[in-house]
């Protein structure tokens, strides 16, 4: 099936929707932490608690994250942006430098992090070119910071809208 846009365009206008940005980890099976950015998370079910991320099927990671069976997204705050860069990055060790601690199911998290969720994996699916990750979450936190964003290509922060700030 042939569309009416290129794949530039259709980039373009996903990049409207702002949604927040996280790093997905996991570790491979000697303990090395692995870890990316990824906006493309989302909630699935309540009950089972389930949540879902995609990964492209060229990415560096992907094999751990099919072989691992788990895997941690990291829903980072406002002052995180350094931390979003590096791990978009191509630098070959993103963990390097960089303070971090294992979850209960092992899995490499971040301190000051918005929310957490440790999941095991639960589904695959093929999504064009991407693989969807549904993790079934076993353990969680969250706190009352400020969360990052991401839309139009850059990073930003929530803002009250104007109507609920005149109240």
């Amino acid at each position: 099936m042939t569309t009416p846009f290129d794949a530039s365009h259709f980039r373009h206008a996903l990049g409207r929707f702002a949604t927040g940005v996280t790093i997905v980890t996991t570790t491979m099976p000697d303990g090395t932490p692995v870890g990316l950015t990824a906006n493309s998370f989302n909630s699935v079910s309540l009950s089972p608690p389930l949540v879902l991320w995609s990964i492209n099927k060229r990415s560096r990671s992907l094999e751990v994250f099919e072989t691992s069976g788990r895997f941690a997204i990291n829903v980072l705050c406002a002052d995180q942006m350094p931390l979003a860069a590096r791990f978009a990055s191509p630098v070959p060790d993103r963990f390097e430098g960089v303070e971090w601690r294992s979850g209960r199911g092992g899995m490499p998290l971040f301190d000051g992090c918005v929310a957490w969720f440790e999941c095991d994996l639960a589904f695959k699916y093929e999504g064009g070119d991407h693989f969807i990750f549904v993790g079934e979450v076993m353990d969680l936190h969250h706190c009352d910071r400020v969360p990052l964003l991401y839309a139009g290509g850059a990073y930003g922060v929530p803002t009250p809208h104007p109507d609920i700030a005149l109240g």
